[in-house]
């Protein structure tokens, strides 16, 4: 599965987020919810499955060699990566404006958690 987020639409979904523990969830409307508790691209990294951001280093050659991967560059080596995923269920989250490839954000987040954040609800 691909869904398409605009950066706002990425911001956003961030926003509605939690982390109590190890558990990442969705705030619920008037909860109340600590400071530390506040969900930035770094504490959402630690719950994908892969990213490939220009934000947070994905660490393209250490991930590869988890899987038991080999890539000749970095680009073929995200390929190799988010086909893995995406052949056992990853979602594919792909943010930004469609325009530059120098903004592009690549998100892969297991099926069962891309659900219960409900992230399709803020794909276009």
């Amino acid at each position: 599965m691909e869904l398409h987020l605009t950066f706002d639409a990425w911001d956003r979904f961030q926003e509605s987020l939690y982390e109590r523990g190890d558990r990442l969830d969705l705030r619920e409307p008037g909860g109340t919810y600590a400071r530390d508790e506040r969900v930035d691209v770094w504490v959402l990294s630690a719950h994908a499955e892969a990213l490939y951001s220009q934000d947070i280093d994905p660490d393209v050659w250490e991930t590869l060699s988890d899987l038991d991967l080999e890539a000749a560059d970095e680009e073929s080596g995200w390929a190799l990566i988010r086909d893995f995923y995406l052949e056992r269920g990853g979602v594919l989250v792909r943010i930004g404006d469609g325009v530059s490839a120098d903004d592009r954000e690549e998100w892969i987040f297991s099926e069962g958690l891309s659900t219960r954040l409900r992230l399709a609800d803020h794909a276009d």
